[in-house]
């Protein structure tokens, strides 16, 4: 597997390193963020570590990363979280990603309860809609 370089003039501006890093996402490094005050939008540089069998953009980053910025969002947004479980997650992918483009993940519409939160974001590769999600999560509140 071909590890992603990406230098910094690739990047769009106002996105930095994402700091938060896990066995899962380490493989697609490097990952970066933009925190907004509604929202924590991820975004990569697509590269032949983010494809499938057939050279194409893997569905399973884009619904995992997906999962990741909607997450990060709601616990953003809501603040005294402890932290959140995914219950449901659903992608409906409108089109293609290629490599060299860069991908973002924009969490645009949160509901906050007392124990769950649902979330919508719109997955763009260079600005053009690739995919869809939306999810539920449990929330964890701190006392």
């Amino acid at each position: 597997m071909t590890t992603p370089e990406t230098s910094d003039a690739a990047v769009p501006a106002g996105f930095a390193r994402h700091p938060r890093r896990s066995p899962l996402t380490e493989p697609w490094e490097p990952i970066y963020f933009k925190a907004t005050l509604d929202a924590y939008i991820l975004g990569l540089r697509l590269a032949e570590a983010h494809t499938n069998s057939r050279g194409l953009i893997h569905g399973g980053l884009i619904a995992a990363l997906a999962d990741n910025a909607m997450g990060l969002s709601c616990s953003h947004k809501a603040g005294n979280l402890l932290g959140l479980v995914t219950i449901n997650l659903s992608v409906d992918y409108l089109g293609s990603a290629n490599i060299g483009q860069w991908l973002e993940i924009d969490t645009n519409f949160m509901k906050i309860g007392g124990s769950i939160c649902f979330a919508q974001c719109l997955v763009t590769a260079d600005g053009e809609p690739c995919a869809r999600a939306n999810a539920t999560f449990k929330i964890a509140r701190k006392k």
